[in-house]
């Protein structure tokens, strides 16, 4: 049985709200929650994107489950100043914090000034990216001059034990890459066979620790007003990933999709009023060997959401047979 845990999503709620809503998941018995970690929303009219440490500080206070973040080191962040952030919230919250690293989008990262490299020197400032950090949650001083420059740094307040650092990946390739050095791997939800060969293309190349899906979904009472929701809020996602890592603003993601129709949308997620239909795709997803779903409704009204979840959806896809 798969962990069942909430996303929460800084560009479309302020930081007070999602904190709620976070609190509420963990009432209505999801079992761990994850976050966003942006600079700006996908969209003008999503409107939000709050600072994920400060407010992951207060989610963990707030809480008791598991939180973890999706987060792009090595441009907005220096690495040593990301290890330092990470140490002091696995410190203080021992056993209960994750990061998932990544490399980044223009979107959040062009705000530097500093050039948008290319997907290939983006990959190879992750791989120095995630040794720095490595070795400095190990407690090591560490000076580098790479792609990432790092003149002395060291860790003081460390926790008992490294936190997780995960891989955040979409494609096989990727999966197989991070395989040499992630403690796990997310990804979003994909079509079954290509979720399928990336579970795979993971676990032959080595890889260890859990492998989490974060899935999109739009939920309210009525299909109409789920439609609704999914193309007012999430109709970025139907522009391609490798367009999407390049595109640098909101006003960008908007012109881009200006002319989708709610019912594109409603093809790159599952829009329904019935918990039932939900379910049905969601133990699809568990019944993969998956360890952990993150679910994230793309509305910006939460409780009705949790509340018809918590109720009817998670105990029901908790008795799921793998």
């Amino acid at each position: 049985m798969p962990i069942l845990g909430f996303h929460a999503s800084h560009e479309q709620l302020p930081p007070s709200r999602l904190l709620d809503a976070v609190k509420h998941a963990e009432q209505a018995g999801f079992d761990a929650a994850m976050c966003s970690d942006h600079l700006e929303p996908w969209s003008v009219r999503q409107g939000h994107s709050g600072y994920a440490w400060s407010w992951l500080a207060a989610a963990l206070e707030a809480t008791q489950f598991t939180l973890g973040v999706v987060t792009a080191p090595g441009q907005r962040y220096h690495p040593a100043i990301q290890a330092q952030k990470i140490a002091t919230l696995a410190e203080m919250y021992p056993r209960r914090f994750w990061a998932a690293i990544g490399s980044g989008e223009a979107l959040n990262e062009h705000v530097t000034g500093d050039p948008w490299p290319e997907k290939e020197e983006r990959d190879e400032r992750l791989r120095e990216t995630i040794d720095v950090m490595r070795r400095l949650l190990r407690g090591e001083e560490v000076t580098v001059d790479g792609l990432v420059r790092v003149d002395r740094a060291r860790i003081w307040s460390l926790p008992e034990s490294p936190p997780p650092l995960l891989a955040a990946a979409v494609s096989t390739e990727t999966a197989r890459d991070a395989a040499e050095w992630a403690d796990g791997v997310i990804t979003v939800e994909q079509p079954r066979e290509q979720l399928r060969e990336f579970m795979d293309a993971y676990r032959d190349a080595g890889g260890r620790g859990p492998i989490a899906v974060q899935v999109h979904l739009c939920w309210a009472p009525t299909d109409e007003e789920a439609l609704a929701i999914a193309h007012d809020q999430w109709r970025q996602s139907l522009v391609p990933a490798h367009i999407a890592w390049e595109l640098d603003s909101p006003e960008a993601f908007d012109e881009r999709t200006a002319d989708a129709t709610p019912e594109q949308v409603a093809e790159t997620l599952v829009v329904s009023s019935d918990p039932s239909r939900h379910l049905d795709h969601l133990a699809g997803i568990a019944e993969l060997g998956v360890d952990r779903i993150y679910l994230h409704h793309v509305g910006t009204e939460q409780h009705r959401f949790i509340d018809t979840f918590g109720e009817r959806v998670l105990p029901a896809l908790r008795s799921v047979r793998v």
